[in-house]
């Protein structure tokens, strides 16, 4: 059986000292020692809330459990108070509570603390404020969890949106190689057979391509055309005629364009000639290929600083509503194709300002078409509006998904609540987008019923 507490004990806890000795002996008399092995449980999942605690030696670890798996959420060290505090509405437990070392703690049950209010008022005072600071830190540790669950979601859209341009980037500059190393040797063989000024000249106009030409043919007159020229090019005395055809014609250039420049060079000439053009052509084409995708990077890098606002502050200042909602578009871009989902833009011409910050508002902006996203079936159609009313912008989102149903809609916007499995919401998306809009001095509204699910931010003019 534990050792009786003492008074000496008790006050080695912050919360407990400076107490009247009277409410010292209160405490002793109405509470009681637990002693716990290292590893030892304290609480498990499910189990009654029914105990103060307050650490006396050794600490306690508290953890979540998802999916089978254990991650550590707290740890309460020697000194410390937790547990069920006085008008806490904390019920079940929900983690589980190890010993770390060999552990003591003192208890006090939760049908104590109608007593305890009136033995030290002092102390029900000093607990409100431990839960108070307790509500407020564990807010803000799931307003971190959730800006990082986004954050994990834009970072996977954005691998894939940079993955593609960066591939492009690495397979043109492998092409690009080996054209190059192939182009001296093929300068060595032509200028060997002495062509003419002429026939150079000729050869050289055709390898400044211009633009491409439409595609008005189907594939089988493609693959036609593609065997004539490949034909007619061995006939020319070039032995990988079918390689250069398609690179010849990708360039626009067909049997009347070519048929001149052989008259003018010597037989033995053109198959490095036509080898040197299509080599020519290919390498232009490839590094259009490379300043395309550079041009693609450059833009998700500046879609990044719009929507992260790395180049300001965190003040308010004027912004465009649209420019806002394109970037987050961008950043969301690759969850929209891999859903096959349709967006549409109905924005309001010549929109006001609004007064804000760029981080918080696209912060809105990625939750409400975050969970559209998530609400669609693969084919949805999402559509982005804005409108100017009573010296306020409103800023719609709406999808054409199944709706959200009449007796969730009233919770939709309470902190964590969440119609998502477990481990993919904290349910403080929502929350955290009306609070950010009520910042800014509007308010967020939604209506829904199957078929358009209709979230409307009212933010008002920048002045």
């Amino acid at each position: 059986m534990p050792a009786p507490l003492t008074s000496e004990e008790l006050l080695t806890i912050p919360t407990f000292q400076e107490l009247p000795p009277q409410a010292i002996t209160w405490l002793l008399t109405h509470g009681e020692r637990r002693v716990l092995a290292d590893g030892e449980a304290l609480a498990q999942p499910g189990a009654p809330a029914e105990f103060m605690m307050a650490v006396l030696r050794g600490g306690v670890q508290f953890f979540s459990l998802d999916k089978g798996s254990r991650e550590p959420r707290f740890r309460l060290e020697a000194g410390q108070v937790s547990g069920v505090l006085p008008y806490s509405r904390l019920r079940t437990l929900n983690g589980l509570a190890l010993a770390t070392g060999p552990t003591e703690l003192y208890l006090l049950h939760r049908d104590r603390f109608p007593e305890l209010e009136h033995a030290s008022p002092e102390l029900v005072q000093r607990l409100v404020g431990l839960m108070s600071d307790r509500a407020r830190e564990e807010a803000r540790g799931q307003e971190r969890d959730e800006k990082l669950r986004a954050l994990g979601k834009l970072a996977a859209g954005l691998a894939h949106e940079l993955n593609n341009p960066a591939a492009a980037i690495a397979r043109a500059a492998e092409a690009l190689a080996e054209r190059a190393l192939a182009k001296p040797a093929l300068f060595v063989e032509l200028v060997g057979h002495c062509p003419s000024p002429a026939a150079m000249h000729a050869l050289t106009a055709l390898a400044r391509p211009g633009e491409p030409a439409a595609r008005t043919l189907s594939a089988l007159e493609e693959a036609d055309r593609e065997d004539e020229l490949a034909d007619w090019l061995e006939a020319q005395g070039v032995p990988d005629g079918y390689r250069l055809a398609a690179g010849l014609l990708e360039a626009s250039l067909t049997l009347p364009a070519l048929e001149p420049v052989a008259a003018l060079l010597p037989a033995g000439a053109r198959a490095p000639a036509f080898a040197w053009l299509e080599g020519q052509l290919v390498t232009m084409h490839l590094i259009r290929d490379v300043q395309e995708a550079g041009g693609r990077i450059s833009q998700l890098v500046s879609n990044v600083k719009t929507y992260s606002h790395m180049d300001r502050g965190g003040d308010f200042t004027l912004l465009d509503v649209p420019s806002g909602l394109d970037s987050t578009v961008n950043m969301l871009g690759f969850a929209l194709r891999e859903q096959k989902l349709t967006l549409r833009r109905d924005y309001a011409p010549d929109l006001p300002p609004v007064r804000g910050q760029v981080s918080s508002l696209n912060q809105v902006w990625t939750n409400l078409l975050d969970n559209a996203i998530d609400a669609l079936p693969p084919g949805g159609e999402i559509t982005l509006r804005t409108r100017l009313e009573g010296g306020f912008v409103r800023v719609f989102v709406i999808d054409n998904g199944p709706g959200i149903a009449p007796e969730v809609l009233p919770r939709i916007f309470e902190p964590f609540y969440t119609t998502k499995q477990a481990g993919e919401g904290t349910g403080l998306g929502l929350d955290i987008a009306q609070r950010i809009i009520r910042d800014h001095g509007g308010r967020l509204e939604v209506k829904s019923a199957p078929g358009h699910t209709e979230f409307c931010a009212w933010l008002p003019v920048g002045e």
